[in-house]
């Protein structure tokens, strides 16, 4: 059994989806390991982790759309320490997860035709977001 770990860091403009799915992949072919699971956690609180459509820019807009929608902006959080989309960025991350699981097959994420790995950035600000990718196989 082999094992491999490295870190992303991914800028963001404020909030959206920024894909780094060629990037994982890039990393994951120098690795090595033809079969295993690979695990991606986002070291933070505001932002988060999806796979989602990569074709159709409208899903991405569609997404962030209904996300505001779900939480939105406002003065009913008591936490507001870095700004009125402070508590609403972390009620975000916590509703769409931390973590990803992918499969690898044949020295690939075994992931789906249009599929995609994105950070979704929850804050209005531009950041940089640390991915922290590890891989376990053969």
């Amino acid at each position: 059994m082999q094992q491999a770990q490295t870190r992303f860091t991914i800028a963001t403009h404020g909030a959206g989806l920024v894909e780094f799915t060629g990037e994982v992949a890039g990393w994951l072919g120098g690795t090595g390991i033809e079969t295993g699971l690979l695990t991606l956690f986002c070291r933070h609180t505001s932002a988060s982790l999806t796979i989602n459509e990569n074709a159709a820019p409208a899903v991405k807009r569609d997404l962030l759309r209904w996300l505001d929608k779900a939480v939105p902006e406002g003065r009913h959080y008591e936490h507001d320490d870095e700004g009125p989309d402070d508590m609403p960025a972390h009620i975000k991350a916590m509703l769409t997860g931390n973590s990803l699981t992918v499969p690898v097959a044949e020295g690939r994420m075994a992931l789906g035709t249009w599929q995609g790995i994105y950070l979704i950035e929850h804050r209005a600000v531009p950041h940089r977001r640390n991915i922290v990718a590890h891989i376990i196989g053969e």
